[in-house]
């Protein structure tokens, strides 16, 4: 299944992709929340489908939504792919890298990015998101990490530079600025994903081809990381985890390169959909 939702901002409703084309389940489903997925949703919706209902199709140009309601917590693990952690000159961590972002800065997988006032190192990040399915404490191993997956979906962890590593204090700063992570067009659900440790991700800006990789050089991979999350809090239904970014984020480049008012972004990932944002003055 493939979830979406659409409207206009904080007024969003929640709708599926079927054959391509985007359908209203506003009239039997409140939103792709915390409450969906812990009261069992996907199930519900599973067999609603199959069901085969009469389902209203959303008009061609309505706006697309974040594919998940506002997620309780949003967690990032940074420097988890090999070849990014060597553009970065960085060594391979020994366990995985954790900050958040503010769940505020979810938005829709179209909407502009807001270069912040007073930015000049906006940066461009291609990104997996983790779906959590069901509340995660304390798994035993990260053999138990699949019954806790809702599925997966395009994440775009925008960042500023100067104020993630430059502004002293954590990462958070760099990180939550408004519209800093687009998200979708759609979550897809885990059983439609053969293989997501070996996906193809890529990003470009203006046409230009930055990101090309592969989500098999994470270093701790998807099972791993709800896994080790799950032994410092609890992963609540519905919360977001950004899995970290392939080679050729624009910190990395020599010259560094960064976004400017007018820059359009486009990003992909294998199975999961496209992309497309238009930077402009917060």
């Amino acid at each position: 299944m493939k979830l979406l939702r659409f409207g206009k901002p904080g007024a969003e409703k929640p709708g599926v992709l079927i054959d391509g084309k985007r359908f209203d389940l506003s009239a039997h489903f409140g939103d792709w929340d915390r409450h969906f997925f812990r009261e069992a949703g996907l199930e519900r919706l599973e067999a609603l489908l199959n069901s085969s209902p009469n389902l209203p199709e959303l008009p061609a140009d309505i706006r697309w939504g974040s594919c998940i309601a506002r997620p309780g917590k949003v967690l990032c693990i940074g420097l988890n792919y090999s070849d990014h952690a060597k553009e970065s000159g960085m060594d391979i961590p020994q366990e995985p890298i954790l900050f958040q972002k503010g769940a505020n800065t979810v938005v829709g997988p179209y909407d502009d990015i807001l270069i912040p006032r007073g930015s000049t190192k906006t940066d461009w990040e291609v990104e997996l998101g983790i779906v959590i399915g069901k509340d995660a404490r304390y798994l035993s191993s990260p053999a138990d990490a699949a019954a806790y997956i809702a599925g997966y979906c395009i994440s775009h962890d925008v960042s500023e530079r100067a104020f993630q590593l430059e502004r002293g204090g954590q990462w958070t700063k760099g990180k939550s600025c408004d519209n800093f992570n687009p998200l979708g067009p759609w979550l897809v659900t885990k059983d439609e994903i053969q293989n997501v440790q070996d996906l193809l991700m890529e990003l470009s800006v203006n046409g230009v081809k930055m990101q090309n990789g592969t989500t098999s050089t994470m270093i701790f991979d998807c099972a791993y990381l709800i896994y080790y999350l799950s032994q410092f809090m609890t992963l609540e239904a519905g919360d977001l985890i950004n899995t970290g970014t392939p080679p050729g984020v624009g910190m990395g480049m020599r010259p560094a390169r960064f976004l400017n008012a007018g820059d359009t972004i486009e990003l992909s990932i294998q199975g999961l959909g496209h992309q497309k944002q238009i930077c402009v003055p917060a």
